[in-house]
């Protein structure tokens, strides 16, 4: 079975057009790294946000972290740390045992919470 994967991009006073090719591009990079089939999650949601919300940028994060909890690995591209949304992806995937992998010129990879801090354990006893 394909893994699933998230993207998290920073969006911020970017076009359409900027947008999709960072997501495309996103999309090779891990493609590169994994080597393997996968599915990506579509996490970009394109409806409005209803009239009565306050934060239309909340509402699109809130849409993105249900889409995040359907992923085995979460990857999060160029300027992510900088990026309000992707920091909150990434504590979220963090904190949820998602896989996380990272791209900003080196590959970092950050596997399970639990399964570091089991091997952790293993080396204490």
């Amino acid at each position: 079975m394909a893994k699933k994967v998230f993207i998290s991009l920073p969006l911020a006073n970017k076009s359409v057009k900027s947008v999709r090719e960072a997501w495309n591009s996103a999309i090779e990079q891990v493609r590169d790294y994994l080597n393997e089939p996968f599915e990506v999650i579509q996490s970009l949601s394109v409806d409005d946000p209803p009239k009565a919300i306050k934060s239309a940028s909340l509402w699109y994060l809130g849409y993105s972290l249900q889409k995040l909890a359907e992923a085995d690995i979460a990857y999060f591209s160029r300027g992510w740390q900088t990026a309000r949304g992707c920091k909150i992806e990434y504590e979220a995937a963090w904190e949820y045992d998602i896989d996380v992998l990272t791209f900003d010129g080196v590959w970092e990879v950050l596997e399970h919470r639990k399964q570091v801090e089991a091997e952790n354990h293993d080396r204490k006893v």
